[in-house]
């Protein structure tokens, strides 16, 4: 398999799962200005929607962090990254993935467009703030977002809450979340996925 990434970016949850579940790939950076590869191919030709991730598998191109992570997860269930499907529990974690994606992750969106105003992306932020305070309550009684173990959604989160330090936004005021962060960056897995895109 093949993970096409940018440094930093939301690609860094499917990476993470890669390390989680020991499975074998190879790494593509992209110049998502650009749009090539390290290698110098138009990435469009591989994703025609031009932004990253992408994971190729054989003959196939899965895009969308959440379905690619799914999709991991299943190759090794054994690893216990995502209930079975069709279970009720698995719709729990596509129900928390659908919720960093919509309600984190595409808030933090507008605050990387520079094209936005500055007093827009004020509200933005306390509108984050509020999911912050949501998750917060969160895991003040669970230490992972489906109770006791890591699951895709765990590296989701954990990928677009790093943005948090680019924009100045300090989780002080959200200690259990803070801890959170903490406590997923510790994970060997995590680690080996920053250093691989050099965010070490």
């Amino acid at each position: 398999m093949k993970l096409f990434f940018s440094p930093g970016t939301c690609a860094l949850s499917p990476h993470i799962v890669l390390e989680e579940l020991g499975l074998p790939y190879e790494a593509i950076k992209v110049d998502l200005g650009q749009k090539v590869t390290a290698e110098g191919a138009d990435y469009r030709l591989i994703n025609p929607k031009g932004y990253v991730p992408a994971l190729q598998a054989g003959d196939e191109v899965l895009t969308e962090g959440p379905a690619i992570v799914q999709f991991l997860a299943d190759k090794a269930p054994e690893r216990g990254l995502a209930p079975a499907p069709g279970t009720l529990e698995r719709y729990r974690l596509v129900e928390w993935l659908n919720f960093v994606s919509t309600e984190i992750h595409k808030q933090f969106s507008t605050l990387f467009n520079r094209d936005a105003p500055e007093t827009f992306k004020e509200v933005i932020k306390q509108k984050l703030q509020g999911r912050f305070a949501y998750l917060n309550d969160h895991f003040a009684r669970k230490d992972f977002l489906m109770g006791t173990s890591f699951s895709v959604a765990d590296a989701y989160l954990y990928t677009v809450l790093r943005w948090t330090k680019r924009f100045n936004m300090s989780l002080d005021a959200v200690p259990a979340l803070a801890a959170y962060v903490e406590r997923i960056a510790a994970r060997p897995a995590v680690k080996a996925a920053l250093a691989a895109e050099g965010l070490t």
